[in-house]
This record gives C-alpha cells, sequence and structure tokens, in this order.
C-alpha cells in the first residue's frame, strides 16, 4: 500500500497523532512568547534628566542624573538605554528577526537531510538554553547575543514544528493541523501579554516566559519521527515501525502493514544525490520557479505586516500588556474563518489568500487618512486590528497552501 493508504489504516487523525499534535501546537505558546519578548522587556518609562547649566552630558555623567519616573522594570531601566544608547532596544529586536531568518533558511534543509525530529528537539533544547542566558545576561551585550541565538532557533524550530504537524496525520487533516498551529501563537501572544501584567520585573518575566519550554522539551522528546520523512528518503522499514506504533496507540490492528517499496540500492543512492538538490529544483523546474518566487512575496508581505503590528503593539496608546494581549485576540476569529473558506470550492486556498491580503492591505492604508485619538469607532487602532485580522488569516492560508503545493522532499 502507499502512504496515505497506511494512514487510512492506521488512522488519519487518531488519538496518539492528536496528542502527539496537541504537544507540537502548544510549543507555539512558548515560541510566540520569545517572540514578543522585547516589546515588554525593552519598554521605554518616563524619564527626567537633571540639566546642570545646560552643559550636555556624557553617557557616563547621564547615568547619575537620569531619574526614571514609570514605575517600569526593563532592560532600558537596567542599562540605561536612552538617548543616544536608545537604538540598542531596537538593536536586540532587530538581531531576533535576523536569527529568525537565519534559522528558517538552514533548518528546513537540514530537517531534510537528517530528519525533522533530531533537528526539532535540538533547536528547542538550544532555543531553552539561550533563553535562560536572555534572563540572566549580565550585560547587554550578551543579551543582544542571545537574542540572536534565541531567534536562530526559534525561527528553525517553528518550520520544522509545522511540518511535522502536517506529516504525523492524513492529508484531510493538514489544513486543521496547521491552522491550529497559528492559532496557539496568537493564544500565546495574548497570554504574554497577561503574564507582563503580573510580572513586571524584567528578569523575572523573561524567566517565567522561558520556562515553559523545558515542559514542552520534555514532551517533545518522546515524540517518534516523520513517518513521510522516512518513506521519502527510502526508509520503509522504520516508516512502517512508526506507523504501526501509532496503529497500536490508536487501538487500531496494522500488524500486517506493508508499504510499497520504492527504493531498491540503485533507487536509494539516487535518493541520496536527490536530496543535495532537492532545494535545486526550485529554480530549475519552471512550476515550482514561479510558485516559489510568488510565494516568497506572499511570505514577505504577511511577515512585514503581521510583526510590524505586532510588535507595534507596545507603542499604541493606553496599557501596553492591554494592547499586547489585545493584538494576539484579534487574531482567533481568522481562524475558523479560514478553516471554512479554504475548503469551500468557490473559495479555496488561492481566492481566500488573495481577498485576505487585500483587506488587510486596504485597512493598513486607510490607517493613513485617518486622524488619531478620534474617540471614534473608527481609528487608527481599530482599523490596524483589523489589518491584524485580515493578514493573519492569509498568514495562515499561506502556511498551509505552501506545504500542499510542495512534495515531501523540499517542503
Amino acid at each position: 500500500m502507499d502512504l496515505e493508504e497506511a494512514f487510512q489504516t492506521v488512522g488519519e487523525f487518531g488519538p496518539y497523532q492528536r496528542r502527539a499534535v496537541a504537544v507540537l501546537v502548544l510549543t507555539q505558546v512558548y515560541m510566540a512568547c520569545q517572540s514578543m519578548l522585547i516589546v515588554l522587556v525593552g519598554a521605554t518609562p518616563e524619564y527626567r534628566i537633571e540639566q546642570h547649566q545646560g552643559v550636555p552630558y556624557s553617557h557616563q555623567e547621564l547615568l547619575q542624573h537620569v531619574t526614571f519616573t514609570g514605575d517600569i522594570d526593563s532592560i532600558v531601566t537596567e542599562w540605561f538605554l536612552i538617548k543616544q544608547q536608545a537604538y540598542k532596544v531596537g538593536l536586540a529586536g532587530s538581531l531576533f528577526f535576523a536569527g529568525l531568518l537565519v534559522g528558517n533558511v538552514v533548518f528546513g534543509p537540514l530537517s531534510d537531510r537528517i530528519g525533522r525530529r533530531p533537528v526539532y528537539v535540538t533547536g528547542l533544547f538550544f532555543e531553552v538554553v539561550f533563553g535562560y542566558v536572555t534572563a540572566f545576561a549580565p550585560s547587554y551585550e550578551v543579551f543582544a547575543v542571545s537574542r540572536l541565538l534565541v531567534g536562530l532557533m526559534n525561527g528553525g524550530i517553528g518550520l520544522v514544528c509545522f511540518v511535522l504537524t502536517q506529516e504525523y496525520v492524513g492529508k484531510s487533516y493538514w489544513a486543521m493541523t496547521g491552522t491550529l498551529t497559528s492559532m496557539m501563537f496568537a493564544v500565546g501572544i495574548a497570554l504574554f501579554g497577561a503574564l507582563g501584567y503580573f510580572i513586571r520585573p524584567w528578569r523575572n518575566l523573561a524567566t517565567a516566559a522561558n520556562s515553559s519550554g523545558v515542559l514542552f522539551f520534555l514532551l517533545s522528546a518522546t515524540l517518534p519521527e516523520s513517518p513521510r520523512w522516512l518513506y521519502s528518503q527510502g526508509q520503509t522499514e522504520r516508516a512502517e515501525e512508526v506507523l504501526r506504533y501509532m496503529a497500536l496507540r490508536n487501538g487500531n490492528a496494522a500488524k500486517n502493514l506493508m508499504l510499497q517499496r520504492v527504493a531498491t540500492p540503485t533507487t536509494k543512492a539516487a535518493n541520496r544525490g536527490n536530496r543535495g538538490t532537492g532545494v535545486l529544483q526550485l529554480v530549475i523546474h519552471p512550476v515550482l520557479r514561479l510558485r516559489t518566487m510568488v510565494l516568497m512575496y506572499v511570505w514577505y508581505a504577511c511577515s512585514l505586516v503581521y510583526y510590524g503590528l505586532t510588535l507595534g503593539a507596545g507603542e499604541t496608546s493606553g496599557s501596553r500588556y492591554m494592547n499586547v494581549a489585545m493584538y494576539g485576540l484579534v487574531e482567533l476569529p481568522a481562524y475558523p474563518l479560514c478553516m471554512y473558506l479554504i475548503n469551500k470550492h468557490w473559495a479555496g486556498r488561492r481566492k481566500s489568500m488573495a481577498g485576505f491580503l487585500c483587506l488587510a492591505g486596504s485597512a493598513c492604508l486607510c490607517t493613513m487618512f485617518i486622524p488619531e485619538n478620534t474617540g471614534t469607532l473608527l481609528s487608527v487602532t481599530s482599523l490596524a486590528l483589523l489589518g491584524k485580522l485580515m493578514v493573519s488569516a492569509a498568514f495562515n492560508i499561506a502556511y498551509v497552501y505552501t506545504a500542499e503545493l510542495y512534495p515531501t522532499v523540499i517542503r
């Protein structure tokens, strides 16, 4: 039997797969906390500087004459990141996302070569380690480097985590598991806002936000390798072992489960060669090349708007903690809407994603023409929240659609 027939026998989304996917999906809460950390730990409170005969102070002299008046404990108040040093807050955030970019580029091909599970579990372990380095950083320089490394791991395992949620289940459940992954990331943003409200010292907040990663690492260590990846690499016997184990835990009898043999010694050697050219196919194959160019721009647009609005939550008027939570909660209606639309023949993946992108862009453009603090329902904040809702829906579909448009070897 082929792989899809095997999943029909094992159970496309049985009790064991539900538990495995739950572990992966809940890990998104931890990853969201790490992504949003700089919004709260980098908060700049109000401050005043004692002037002395109008003579400007050097940075060392400034430390003796600045008084923070806001009730905020952050890296700004600890390392006096104000005036000429204020750029360091944004730099730490930029380093995280630089790491995120590199992690996405490096960990994807690495998981294709050595397996999903080892890359995911190892990356999660080091993200937790570097997260604690962030919490106990003795200086800004250590803090900044740790954010780069956390971003590197976060970006890499986020991608592999999503792929695993797809490859543990039957094809008919791909849209659902992909949507649940995005939904829990939004829940994580909202929970981080609440956590920041109750835990104010920035080191305590960073420690608390990172500690959930220990639990998720221990749970993730029990997960099996992806049977789809094993099968694509010609490791048919190991794929059968994983599928039989899943069937056993699902309560299904699958002792005679046998996958179609597609990898002889000759084809195994060919597979090893193809692994090196898997990514190259994105350039060589005309259909894949066009898809990749379009999707690269879609992902760029979604990431720019999504993270731009999310990280800007702390700069809007009102409670910083409430704003962070609100920018997470506003995403939640997008995901049931996505699940409904992408499975309708008159909407589907492509039309739904295009529509949501247009609505998100329109909402963001309209903020240019609305004066701030209008006091009405139609305000800059409400349009920004609408834009976040729409781009979240588009981003979620981009995840699901991208996974479906590529074969396992380059997914």
